[in-house]
C-alpha cells in the first residue's frame, strides 16, 4: 500500500510539474503576441487569461474543462486567480463549446 501511494504521489508530482511548465510556457508566448505586455493589464485581465489558457491547455490535453480542473491547474503553475474565474469560464466553455470559442476567439 505504501509503494502504491507513493507512485501515485510521485506520478501527481510529474503531473503538476508538466502542467505547470505548459501554462508558463502559454503565458510566455503571450507576452510576445500581445500588443500589451502581461504586466500591465489589470489583475481581472490577467484572471481571465490565465482561466482562458487553463481551458486551452485542458481542452487540448482532451481532459474536462470543469471549474475544478481549472483550478488545480491554476494552483499547480502557482498562480492565484479570484475564485469565480474558474466557475465562470468553465460555465462559458460548457454552454458555448470550446471549438465554438475558439472560432470566435481566431476571427
Amino acid at each position: 500500500l505504501a509503494q502504491a501511494e507513493h507512485e501515485h504521489s510521485e506520478s501527481l508530482r510529474a503531473l503538476t510539474h508538466h502542467l505547470t511548465q505548459r501554462v508558463f510556457k502559454q503565458l510566455s508566448a503571450l507576452t510576445k503576441m500581445s500588443s500589451v505586455p502581461v504586466s500591465e493589464l489589470s489583475k481581472e485581465q490577467q484572471d481571465e487569461l490565465v482561466c482562458t489558457y487553463a481551458a486551452l491547455i485542458l481542452h487540448d490535453d482532451g481532459a474536462e474543462i470543469s471549474a475544478q480542473a481549472m483550478a488545480a491547474l491554476i494552483k499547480a503553475a502557482g498562480v492565484n486567480v479570484e475564485g469565480y474565474w474558474p466557475m465562470l469560464m468553465a460555465k462559458m466553455v460548457n454552454n458555448v463549446g470550446m471549438d465554438a470559442l475558439i472560432k470566435m476567439g481566431s476571427g
